[in-house]
């Protein structure tokens, strides 16, 4: 899943993706308030959502309204149980040293990776 309200960082991110056969189903949204919803729909709309839940989350840090690190911390407190397996990368532009120790905060095993995205790096993942 991509999550950035920069469209044409979202599509470039996919091609990346798909391009190094990362992901066979990749999910985009433009808020984080849109992936909070798409997800809850999973839960809501299938009885075994697990098959659908995305695998890895990528997530741009500034987003108008719910930015990345609010996005995190309501996906740990809303899905986490139903998806322990997935993991959450930071995916940003920033270069502030503040915003590595604020993911690290949250959580210990977020991934945080400059954009763009590139074949190096989904390898790490």
């Amino acid at each position: 899943m991509l999550i950035d309200d920069n469209e044409l960082d979202n599509f470039i991110n996919q091609k990346m993706i798909e391009a190094n056969h990362f992901s066979g189903r990749i999910y985009t949204n433009t808020s984080a308030i849109s992936a909070i919803e798409f997800l809850n729909n999973l839960l809501v709309m299938h009885p075994s959502p697990d098959k659908l839940w995305p695998e890895v989350i990528f997530i741009d840090i500034n987003m108008p309204l719910i930015d990345g690190f609010q996005f995190v911390k309501q996906f740990n407190n809303a899905f986490r149980k139903n998806m322990p397996d997935t993991k959450l990368v930071i995916l940003t532009s920033s270069v502030y040293h503040e915003d590595r120790v604020k993911a690290k905060e949250i959580s210990t095993e977020m991934i945080f990776l400059n954009k763009p995205l590139n074949a190096s790096a989904l390898l790490g993942i």
